[in-house]
Formats: C-alpha cells, structure tokens, sequence
C-alpha cells in the first residue's frame, strides 16, 4: 500500500496564501480601505462643507425627517425613548461616496485596460513584423536557392555543351588522321 501524505492545516493555509492572487488581493484590500478614507474625508470636509452653504442647516449629515420626537425623563437630560428619524443626509452623503470611489474605479480599470490594449496591440505587431521578416527573409533564401540552381544549371549546360565541341572536334581530329 502507499502512504497517502496528509496535509496539514497549516500546509495548506500556507499554500493558499502563498498564491499571488491571493497576496495581489490583500494588498488590494488594504488601497481599497485607505482609499476608502481618502474618499470620506474627501466628502465630509471638502464636499459637505461646499453643500452645505445651500442647507438651511449648514451640513448635509443634519438633514433629517423626524418620524418621533425623543423623550426624556424627567431630569431633562437622560434620553426615555431615542428619537427615531430617516437620515438623509447621511444617506446622500454614502451615495456621495459611492459615486467618487465607482468613478475612481471606473478611471483606474480604463487606464488599466488601455495599457493592457496597448501592449497586446504591441505584442501583435511584434508578432507580425517577425512573420512578414520570416516570410521576407525565406523568399530571399528561396530566391538565392533558385539563382544557385540556376547557375548550377547553366554551368551543366556550358559544361556539357564543352564536353559535346571537344568530342566533335577530336571526331573531326581522328577523321582528319585517317583521311592522311
């Protein structure tokens, strides 16, 4: 029987987190999160305040619909019942956030998306500049095989048409000699 090797929690932890994906995605977390704060903060103290000069209440997080009053006991300052209230303010100001990180996002993958176009553009017209120096340069060797053959060929026919003179004139030597 062969021992089946058992892996561990820790091997297989190990091999998991030792993908790259897995370290690409982690560090993506960690710019998304920072990113994140930048985009809040970009709201809360360049966006709100700018809104704000056009709210009765001077920032977009106190606009409010209030359903129920809260009530209080009777020293004035401890809370009974918690008011209860729809926050459009800060609903707005979350879809504010969503929409600058969305644009962000959307900028970032375009570029990412053009440079990566380029470069497969790039590729291809590597790819075809070496096919048409390929094709190129093997015509030019076909075409210097055909010249060579040529000239073997006709080197033959000179060869063979000096072989065909030198044999008609030693004929023509010998019939000469016994003629004599």
């Amino acid at each position: 029987m062969a021992k089946h090797k058992k892996s561990t929690f820790f091997k297989d932890f190990k091999a998991f987190i030792s993908k790259g994906n897995v370290v690409d995605m982690a560090v993506g977390v960690v710019i998304g999160g920072a990113f994140g704060k930048i985009v809040t903060g970009l709201v809360n103290y360049i966006i709100n305040p700018f809104v704000g000069l056009f709210v009765k209440s001077g920032s977009l997080d106190s606009l409010k619909t209030v359903i129920h009053e809260a009530t209080y006991k009777a020293d004035g300052v401890t809370v009974d019942q918690a008011e209860v209230a729809i926050l459009w303010g800060t609903w707005l100001q979350t879809i504010i956030d969503f929409l600058i990180t969305a644009l962000c996002i959307f900028v970032v993958l375009r570029i990412i998306v053009k440079a990566k176009n380029l470069a497969e553009y790039k590729k291809t017209m590597e790819a075809e500049a070496k096919a048409e120096a390929d094709k190129k340069a093997a015509e030019e060797k076909a075409a210097e095989e055909k010249a060579a053959a040529e000239a073997l060929a006709a080197k033959q026919a000179r060869l063979e048409e000096s072989t065909l003179k030198q044999e008609q004139l030693l004929v023509e030597i010998r019939n000469l000699l016994q003629k004599k």
